[in-house]
């Protein structure tokens, strides 16, 4: 009787283990069923390429859209959270896909993107996704041996005949033009300057096939008239241009740059005209070393005479779907005439939280030499830059800054009313919001006060501004401010009123319009009336023409400068894409 059940035995507990092989297996399909990963960072920009850290293992294909969403965070006023449309900075196809890494396309951008911008898909991509996922993940198929179509051995051979190079490699887009400009100082005595210029805007990929690249805007004078004239604010705002030559290889450990350009992760120590070079040693660590002048007027630390030179070791982690850090710390010197007159050392970091938090710090510990008149400094801090902001609402947004200089700023004082400057004119601790209200209305304002060990009262800081898109659906901008600082080395106040306007897509109009005052004992004194206008459009498909007018009123400021360009557009890719778009017979 014993041997007879045996065999019922045997067959219960093979129908057990069956039991629990079923439970395993669909509790391994429910782990592979991961959510679906719809945002992504980009590594990094190469013209109108865009690299991002999501491939095919996130559901990535070619065709597939992103888009690069505005930042609550930040004021609608910011150039860097201008809008294509309502919440959209930018829109980007997918031309290319690895298992871990993408090439997207710019369809239409409001601004360039950088790297450490967070794109995303949209809903629709979403769905298909959830769709696809939700699918394939769950569902247990049989190994299949057989082959209904294609040969193995001619798919393997199929696959080693080289594919045409990547949309970005060898791209050469650009514009080249010559302009004249009048100045015509008004007044008892005035007189009438012309001079003649060039203007050179690079949008140059992946060069020869190499992993350099050239990515820039210069607007520079080549012959100026006889008679020298005053410098004008347009002659000021093109000597803040951007220009270099990068080298940015993926599968490299080193990068390097030369031109004028920010030193990566280290944007605290200014625009300088030089070069780097650093080397990464493992994912998330660089150590570059660089040098350079420092020629750009809207710096805190201007003058084209002073040569800088250090050396700085980043570290950076996270993700920016999550808790993202970076953390640099360096040392360098400042020379005039080749001689040592600020040794310092600096750090920079930066932390946030998805889009909820940001935190954001910098400073400079140094031993500036003195002038012989004045008397020698220790070792202390030269420089401190603090922001810090919460998203509380959708449509809310706090921030809180502070802001301390020892030493005088030597910016150049022109720009005061451009906007340029704001980060500088506002020392001490500042808080303000932004607000979205209906009807595609954003206001803004900054309140704070700066006080300094020699001066016995507070100084009021204050700023008040409001934003208007698509004013009556005419897709026109407005933005009106109101600003007024007072600090330990300046005091004054400005009032601009912004208009702009995309007629279309080759059509653009800018106007600004405004008032400011600037006194400073280290500076001369000015108060000026201006107005900015400018006109941008293409004639054809390889020329284009623009048009600028610049008036001054005010103190020693008193002139009318018209500037006409005409030049030539290139793309090396243009013919190919109208041939691509063209209908086929």
């Amino acid at each position: 009787m014993r041997f007879l059940s045996l065999p019922f035995v045997l067959l219960l507990g093979l129908f057990c283990a069956a039991q629990d092989s079923d439970s395993s297996l669909a509790q391994q399909a429910q782990s592979k069923l991961a959510p679906v990963r719809s945002t992504f960072q980009v590594r990094y920009v190469s013209g109108g390429n865009v690299y991002i850290d999501g491939g095919r293992d996130a559901g990535l294909a070619e065709g597939m859209a992103l888009v690069l969403k505005q930042d609550p965070w930040k004021s609608a006023t910011d150039a860097s959270n201008a809008s294509i449309e309502p919440g959209i900075i930018a829109r980007l196809k997918i031309v290319a896909v690895a298992s871990t890494s993408a090439v997207c396309e710019i369809d239409k951008a409001a601004r360039d993107l950088t790297a450490g911008d967070v794109v995303a898909l949209p809903d629709t991509e979403v769905e298909q996704l959830v769709e696809k996922s939700a699918l394939g993940n769950t569902r247990q198929y049989p190994m299949v041996i057989s082959f209904s179509e294609g040969d193995p051995l001619d798919e393997e051979v199929r696959d080693s005949i080289p594919r045409p190079p990547l949309p970005e490699v060898n791209q050469i887009r650009g514009r080249l033009g010559f302009d004249a400009s009048t100045i015509t100082e008004r007044g008892a005595g005035g007189i009438t300057t012309t001079e003649y210029g060039m203007v050179f805007r690079a949008d140059f990929t992946r060069i020869l096939g190499t992993h350099w690249n050239l990515n820039g805007y210069w607007r520079g004078e080549l012959q100026s008239g006889s008679t020298p004239t005053q410098p004008t604010m347009q002659d000021v705002l093109n000597r803040t241009y951007l220009m270099s030559l990068s080298y940015i290889n993926p599968d490299s450990r080193w990068t390097a740059g030369i031109g004028r350009l920010y030193l990566p992760w280290a944007s605290s120590l200014e625009t300088i005209d030089g070069a780097y070079i650093g080397r990464q040693f493992e994912s998330h660590t660089t150590l570059s070393i660089f040098a350079g002048s420092t020629p750009d007027p809207a710096a805190w630390d201007y003058n084209p005479q002073r040569r800088i030179g250090g050396v700085y070791f980043n570290i950076r982690g996270g993700s920016y779907e999550g808790f993202h850090y970076a953390s640099t710390a360096g040392g360098g010197v400042e020379m005039l005439k080749w001689e040592i007159t600020r040794p310092f050392g600096f750090t920079e970091n930066q932390f946030s939280f998805k889009r909820y938090f940001s935190l954001y710090h910098s400073m400079q510990i140094d031993k500036p030499t003195p002038n012989p008149s004045t008397p020698a400094l220790n070792v202390g801090l030269g420089q401190s830059l603090l922001s810090l902001r919460v998203q509380v609402h959708p449509r809310v947004a706090l921030d809180l800054t502070d802001t301390y200089f020892r030493d005088v700023p030597t910016y150049d004082p022109t720009l005061v009313g451009t906007g340029l400057l704001d980060a500088y004119l506002y020392q001490g601790v500042n808080g303000g919001a932004r607000v979205e209200l209906p009807r595609h209305i954003v206001g803004y304002f900054s309140l704070g006060q700066s006080r300094d060990s020699t001066d016995p009262k507070n100084s009021l800081n204050k700023q008040f501004g409001l934003t208007i898109t698509n004013i009556w659906k005419t897709g026109l901008e407005a933005d009106a401010r109101y600003s007024k600082f007072d600090s330990a080395f300046a005091t004054g106040k400005y009032t601009t009123l912004t208009i702009s306007r995309d007629l279309l897509e080759n059509l653009r109009l800018n106007l600004q319009a405004g008032r400011y005052a600037y006194t400073s004992p280290s500076a001369a004194s000015s108060s000026s009336n201006f107005i900015n206008a400018m006109f941008d459009t293409n004639l054809g498909s390889h020329l284009f023409v623009e048009s600028m007018f610049t008036a001054q009123r005010g103190g020693s400021l008193n002139y009318n400068q018209f500037t006409n360009t005409v030049g030539l557009r290139f793309n090396n890719r243009a013919a190919k894409r109208r041939l691509a778009d063209a209908p086929q017979p």
